[in-house]
């Protein structure tokens, strides 16, 4: 499946996609485009839309895209570890929720900053990967899973 979103991915376009192909689609394909364009290329691609305007998956109820996923898709009740790394980013995503979890401002500047070291968003979303393989290697190791 194509999964489309705002061009330029930092923290809650980077943990999605993690999280759709760990645990929703391990077979999905990412496209990123720029934002007034996110539905009407998800129409013609016949992606699913997530973290931009109007999108199928976007935040909700000061939820970031990345919760949304999780709770549409049943996900935090199997594993604690989940539940712990929605936390993060959360902090990391949500403007003025930073201090609500250690890591969120480290998350949120590494987010940011990935945007001046890599300029093609393929190569973002692959090295993003694996901040968010670790990140929840350390929610398995102190949550458990």
């Amino acid at each position: 499946m194509k999964w489309i979103t705002r061009a330029r991915p930092k923290t809650d376009r980077i943990a999605c996609p993690w999280l759709i192909l760990r645990y929703i689609d391990p077979k999905a394909e990412f496209l990123f485009v720029p934002a007034a364009d996110v539905l009407t290329a998800a129409e013609r691609e016949g992606a699913t839309s997530f973290d931009a305007p109007g999108a199928r998956y976007t935040h909700r109820d000061n939820r970031c895209t990345f919760e949304v996923l999780i709770e549409d898709h049943g996900l935090a009740a199997k594993d604690p570890a989940l539940g712990e790394l929605a936390r993060i980013v959360h902090a990391a995503d949500v403007a003025g929720e930073e201090s609500t979890h250690p890591f969120g401002a480290a998350v949120s500047a590494i987010g940011s900053a990935g945007l001046d070291v890599e300029d093609d968003d393929q190569r973002l979303l692959e090295r993003g990967m694996f901040v968010y393989d670790a990140l929840y290697a350390w929610c398995r190791a102190n949550y458990g899973s």
